[in-house]
């Protein structure tokens, strides 16, 4: 259940930090594709941007991460773990320079 908290609380930071932002119409909700895709186009979000590189990223690691979960800790698993963390720092980066 840990590895769960930890993956949840990990999305929910990233929400809370691009959404800090306050964007114009529609606030990022989630980090599957769909998500992205509708938050991109809600706010006229260039789909080459950093940020949304960085936020791909961030989701592609957060579910690679949940469907490893009922395996033992491997040192792939640990690389997305802290892939994360380091996406989730280059994110509020991100924002905070750019936008």
């Amino acid at each position: 259940m840990n590895n769960f908290n930890n993956r949840i609380d990990a999305q929910r930071n990233i929400l809370r930090i691009v959404n800090e932002r306050h964007w114009y119409v529609e606030e990022l909700s989630g980090l599957s594709n769909k998500a992205i895709d509708r938050w991109m186009l809600a706010n006229q979000i260039d789909a080459a941007s950093r940020l949304a590189e960085l936020i791909r990223l961030a989701g592609r690691a957060l579910f690679f991460l949940a469907n490893k979960s009922q395996e033992q800790v491997t040192d792939e698993y640990e690389h997305h773990s802290q892939k994360v963390v380091d996406l989730t720092y280059e994110i509020a980066k991100e924002i905070q320079n750019s936008y």
